[in-house]
């Protein structure tokens, strides 16, 4: 990390630090805040700077350290959330707790969120009654979910797997990002002012690969795969997709939550809720961008909107790349100022189909979180290793049908089922 990184991350500290300490003492008048406000950014830039001193190469900084951020930060928001509502300790308590466990993000996480929060906040009340400032409840509830949280679930969420690594160390992550806040349909137009070279929107006849003896390797033989699925992936845009999707109930409430505050504003990863959203017809393009000197594409954009709003559903940047004697293919998904990639082992489905699935023993294969420096265009990458996917493309009676499916933890959680049709069929 380097010193400018450091100093910052020392100055967000105190800031964070302050308001929390502003937050917790605040009830005792105006001077008395101002003392905590300065002991609580001593406290976190402490807390901070020790952490960073232990951190190695490589490696995310200390649970310690974070659960005392967490804690912070929850302290000014339980704060805000009494000033504006009223709540007491119970409600505060389940707020806190609520937000921490989706945050969280793994099933039994979201799922352990609010119970510690309802402990935390009835402790509080048997304790002080209504009068336990909603600061000290929510950053009690959050630190005490957190540390429970570690006991029970010891697997990482993420790890950090490069800091400030060349793109070319980091073969499985696609290293583009998004310029602004919104991704939108045109992402790929917008790219091609940055990268230069020929921008073709909504090219016909091509396909999210260039050809799938590219992903040859010892686990995969292209030639097996059936005439329709190799068609498909090299002639995308000669293909037109209804989707049914299928969310668990378990995390409909999250999603919603999640489409509405994030995906929507973002214009990126903009799941249909249901099959009646799908009924407005789903419009599918490829763009792309050939660099200059040459007729060999670069990039290849696919890009799936609702047809009558042409609202963006995803925004993807499809590559593929070899290593060590095998083809993969990389997704990478767009976002401010990073990029989150989907890297695919393929593998033979029976009847010809083709699989490819995050869920592998090897290296390659997985989710990646990465920040993209603008000035150095260095990555800073997390490995997120939770998160799987795996993508069935097969015949079925002569036509061509896909289940795309998602899983947290091993907890399914929504699968795309598509059935696919030749455009020229109406």
């Amino acid at each position: 990390m380097t010193e400018r990184a450091k100093i910052a991350g020392l100055a967000v500290a105190a800031a964070v630090g302050a308001l929390a300490g502003a937050a917790l003492t605040g009830r005792r008048g105006a001077r008395t805040a101002a003392v905590g406000g300065l002991a609580g950014a001593a406290a976190l830039t402490a807390i901070e700077a020790a952490a960073r001193a232990r951190q190695r190469p490589a490696e995310i900084p200390a649970w310690w350290s974070r659960v005392a951020m967490s804690g912070a930060l929850a302290a000014s928001a339980g704060w805000l959330g009494g000033r504006l509502t009223g709540a007491g300790p119970v409600a505060v308590g389940v707020a806190a707790g609520t937000v921490a466990g989706a945050l969280g993000l793994r099933p039994q996480k979201v799922a352990l969120g609010p119970v510690v929060g309802v402990a935390v906040g009835a402790a509080w009340r048997r304790a002080g009654g209504r009068d336990v400032p909603p600061a000290v409840v929510a950053a009690t509830a959050v630190a005490g979910f957190r540390a429970l949280a570690a006991l029970l679930f010891r697997a990482p969420q993420v790890e950090l797997l490069a800091e400030r690594a060349r793109a070319e160390d980091l073969p499985f992550v696609v290293p583009l990002e998004a310029r602004t806040g919104y991704v939108g349909t045109g992402y790929v137009r917008e790219l091609a002012g940055v990268l230069g070279g020929t921008y073709r929107e909504d090219v016909p006849d091509a396909g999210i690969v260039a050809s799938l003896d590219d992903l040859a390797g010892p686990d995969f033989d292209p030639s097996a795969v059936d005439p329709l699925v190799r068609e498909f992936y090299e002639r995308t845009t000669r293909f037109r997709l209804d989707i049914v999707p299928e969310w668990r109930l378990w995390v409909r409430p999250g999603y919603l939550l999640y489409r509405t505050f994030v995906a929507r504003p973002l214009g990126q990863a903009n799941v249909p809720m249901n099959q009646r959203e799908t009924l407005r017809g789903v419009r599918s393009r490829i763009d792309t961008i050939t660099p200059d000197g040459t007729d060999v594409i670069g990039v290849r954009g696919w890009i799936r909107s609702f047809a009558d709003t042409g609202e963006p559903i995803y925004v993807g940047i499809y590559t593929t790349y070899r290593h060590d004697g095998r083809g993969y293919v990389s997704v990478g998904f767009p976002v401010p100022r990073g990029n989150f990639t989907a890297t695919l082992l393929p593998l033979h489905r029976p009847g010809g189909g083709l699989v490819l699935t995050s869920g592998s023993a090897l290296a390659h294969p997985g989710h990646y979180l990465t920040y993209v420096d603008a000035a150095t265009r260095e990555l800073t990458t997390l490995a997120v290793p939770g998160f799987t996917e795996r993508l069935d493309v097969f015949t079925e009676g002569g036509e061509l049908r896909a289940a795309h499916a998602f899983s947290l933890y091993g907890l399914p959680f929504l699968t795309l089922h598509y059935r696919i049709h030749r455009r020229n069929q109406g």
